[in-house]
């Protein structure tokens, strides 16, 4: 097993955050992993990505020109890196931040309305956990448990009181994904 995914949107949807949960995941469950984030100084509100690869072997470079999973959260990253998903791989966006949605016809496009689910259960900050959950439903890498376990170390104690609610959003983002 291997897979390589690249997380893209603006700066302060938990971009990175979402990619270091990841990583931690798959360290939980003894993967070789790679976390690579990259932003500019407008990390609030510029772009930012963060391209992570989980493996059952040794990964030999963290620098990626293709991926097998695009995590898209806004327009100028759907248009950059769209046309980088492996064919057959995977696209998901969220379609609040995406005005003209993916085109490809060779790669599998998933929708999920992470923004909307997360403004109902009133906490923004579930955003990032309800993609993570509908990534987790279509490339299980690593196990939710594993997850809450990343979520534990990556968490400041202090908010240790809301990964039940993170746990949620994992949730209803498994529930949330449809393919388009």
């Amino acid at each position: 097993m291997k897979e390589e995914i690249i997380i893209a949107g603006f700066g302060g949807q938990g971009v990175l955050s979402m990619g270091k949960i990841l990583a931690y995941s798959g360290l939980m469950e003894n993967k070789e992993v790679t976390w690579m984030p990259a932003y500019g100084p407008e990390q609030r509100g510029g772009t930012a990505n963060v391209t992570v690869i989980i493996s059952d072997e040794k990964i030999s470079s963290p620098i990626l020109s293709k991926y097998d999973t695009a995590i898209i959260l806004n327009q100028p990253s759907l248009e950059k890196f769209e046309s980088k998903v492996k064919p057959g791989g995977i696209l998901i966006y969220d379609s609040y931040g995406i005005i003209v949605p993916p085109t490809r016809t060779d790669i599998q496009v998933y929708c999920i309305d992470a923004m909307d689910a997360a403004n109902e259960m009133n906490n923004a900050k579930a955003f990032n956990m309800i993609v993570l959950g509908g990534l987790l439903k279509l490339r299980p890498m690593v196990t939710i448990e594993s997850v809450i376990k990343g979520l534990k170390k990556t968490l400041p104690e202090r908010h240790h009181h809301l990964i039940p609610m993170n746990e949620a959003a994992i949730q209803k983002g498994m529930e949330l994904i449809k393919k388009i």
